[in-house]
């Protein structure tokens, strides 16, 4: 039966997790640095488990309305359960494994809803101590005076990633972006002659694992090798740190070939369902 996570829970759904570490990133992230019952931070994120004789499968549903997967062995008792699960809630969009992501959508009846991005990417992992060496980098976090920059290439990364509409709703979401970012140190910029040409993230961490994204270079500075350079500066500096390994989803042709020059291996494939209107799930009953 699904229930809802409860305080004492978290050292066991962190286990469960461990077992499935490549492709539950995002849960097991907001786990360690929200907890359970963070109701302020988009990110922060409501646990739920499946439990016979153990925990079975593991989904969360963040502030901001993405569902978290992590359900290898759910069934159709499982399936049957999650509409009333989060009935009344936001969907903004599923996250996770690819025929995961399949059976919540016609779990929670959205396999007709508009999604503004939905693809299977290619999930890739490296262990650091066998990252390619692409070349000599300068890198540093933004500062203030970045803001502007910032907000530019995050709409055109937001635009061409996801397809968003570039509107107020956009808008809005970049600002707080920013202001995120440059409170935060899980961001790099690439100089080059004083300017910075390219940028990368990390969207979620734990000590010996990172995910990358946000790994943006504007249209004119690409096929410069100029994105493996700040990703791989940006890993050096995590290694560092005793991070051991790195976890990314690829869009796109190029970004596949970049990220393997650097050793990254594809390991399975991961979907971002985004919809175009966030949807309230109505119970089935």
């Amino acid at each position: 039966m699904i229930r809802a996570a409860r305080s004492g829970d978290e050292a066991a759904i962190e286990a469960f997790l461990q077992d499935h570490a490549e492709s539950s990133m995002f849960l097991r992230s907001n786990l360690a640095r929200f907890g359970l019952n963070n109701r302020d931070h988009p990110n922060a994120t409501s646990y739920f488990i499946d439990e016979q004789d153990g925990i079975r499968a593991v989904f969360g549903l963040s502030n901001a309305g993405f569902l978290l997967l992590q359900t290898p062995c759910a069934g159709p008792e499982f399936w049957a359960q999650l509409p009333e699960t989060v009935s009344g809630q936001k969907i903004a969009g599923i996250i996770g494994e690819v025929s995961q992501v399949s059976h919540a959508k016609a779990a929670l009846e959205l396999e007709k809803a508009g999604f503004s991005l939905e693809r299977p990417e290619p999930l890739y992992r490296l262990s650091l101590d066998q990252m390619r060496d692409p070349g000599a980098a300068t890198i540093r976090p933004p500062i203030a005076a970045d803001a502007q920059l910032l907000t530019s290439w995050l709409r055109a990364y937001q635009i061409e990633a996801f397809k968003f509409e570039d509107n107020a709703a956009l808008e809005n979401v970049i600002s707080k972006r920013v202001k995120n970012i440059l409170a935060g140190d899980d961001t790099r910029l690439l100089v080059k002659g004083g300017k910075a040409v390219a940028m990368t993230a990390f969207n979620a961490r734990l000590p010996d694992m990172v995910q990358i994204g946000g790994v943006y270079t504007p249209p004119e500075l690409r096929n410069q090798g100029l994105a493996r350079r700040v990703v791989a500066a940006h890993l050096r500096e995590a290694r560092a740190e005793g991070v051991e390994t790195a976890i990314l989803f690829a869009s796109g042709a190029p970004a596949c070939r970049a990220y393997e020059a650097l050793g990254f291996q594809q390991i399975g494939h991961y979907t971002l369902a985004i919809l175009a209107k966030p949807q309230i799930i109505e119970s089935a009953s």
